[in-house]
């Protein structure tokens, strides 16, 4: 789906990129689709991108074939050079950044830079987070924010500085998070709406009508974290409610999704609906009750609408039950 959007995208956008008239050379850092859709954008709105950083090409999938970022992807569709360093701190890489004369860089979705790198042009360097700055800092925001029932969320773009996402805020974007929205549905919403804060901070940074501002400062009880997940804590806790849950799996859905498992066997939950009505039973206990599956939590269970056996496909419930016995 994202790989249509981004092909749609760039076609029409290779003839504009030749005739760029803002004034501002662009570097822009960035690896994954999230960030292409902001190149994308800022091409069409007419800035002069002069380089493309991105991750190296690695081999992916059973084939071990080498794939290159969706960033590159779309550079490469629009004749922008692309830069793809190992070592961000090289003296090599550093050089051809200087001849390169940046403006401004852009950094989305890609890796803590050096220094070095951030301060190098008299503009800055700014990122676009996927959250309300100070809340949500890490590497997951748009996963925790859903995990933690948030009913908004949105975006910001922050000058860089010493502190990961500690810098002076330009400007941020809210939006609602959608009862029914999953962690895979409120990415591409971000991914859209951020690619829009990110050209407008550019318009300001072009009439240099910048006027950033400090984050506020929260106490720790104040603070929501967004840390990078793991398979430990994407495991479902059925000590929750039915409700805590719903979110839990929304939140992980589709990637990297909620664990758990039965009978000695690994399972991916994509899908559930709370059940805070239904009759208690011992928690963590599997039921089959009217061709539907339900796991007890506190207070309540979890009907279970899309799962994954370890090793198997990802299936709607019916077509899993077709195949399961219950002990």
């Amino acid at each position: 789906m994202l790989k249509q959007k981004l092909d749609e995208i760039c076609s029409p956008l290779v003839a504009c990129h030749m005739n760029n008239q803002k004034k501002k050379r662009i570097i822009f850092y960035g690896t994954p689709a999230f960030a292409a859709t902001s190149l994308s954008l800022i091409v069409e709105k007419g800035y002069q991108v002069v380089a493309v950083v991105t991750a190296p090409d690695k081999a992916a999938g059973r084939g071990l074939e080498i794939q290159m970022s969706d960033v590159k992807k779309v550079a490469l569709a629009l004749g922008i050079q692309v830069l793809q360093p190992t070592n961000l701190k090289s003296p090599e890489f550093i050089e051809q950044l200087q001849n390169l004369k940046p403006s401004i860089q852009v950094v989305i979705a890609f890796r803590m830079l050096p220094e070095v790198v951030w301060s190098l042009p008299p503009d800055g360097t700014f990122n676009l987070h996927a959250s309300l700055l100070p809340q949500y800092r890490g590497a997951a925001p748009i996963n925790h924010a859903i995990m933690n029932g948030e009913k908004t969320t949105g975006v910001t773009t922050f000058f860089i500085e010493k502190e990961i996402d500690t810098g002076n805020i330009i400007l941020q974007d809210t939006i609602a998070i959608a009862e029914n929205d999953t962690a895979g549905s409120l990415h591409d919403k971000l991914m859209l709406l951020g690619a829009q804060t990110v050209v407008n901070t550019l318009a300001l940074i072009e009439s240099n009508n910048v006027q950033s501002k400090p984050q506020p400062v929260l106490t720790p009880d104040e603070i929501k974290v967004a840390p990078k997940l793991f398979p430990e804590n994407c495991t479902l806790n059925f000590n929750k409610t039915p409700i805590e849950l719903f979110n839990f799996v929304r939140g992980l859905s589709p990637y990297p999704a909620a664990r758990t498992t039965y009978q000695q066997k690994s399972y991916k939950i994509f899908a559930v609906e709370p059940c805070v009505d239904f009759e208690t039973g011992k928690i963590g206990e599997w039921v089959l009750k009217d061709k539907k599956l339900f796991i007890i939590c506190q207070n309540g269970a979890i009907e279970i609408k899309e799962i994954q056996q370890e090793g198997k496909k990802r299936l709607p419930v019916q077509a899993f039950l077709a195949g399961f016995r219950l002990s």
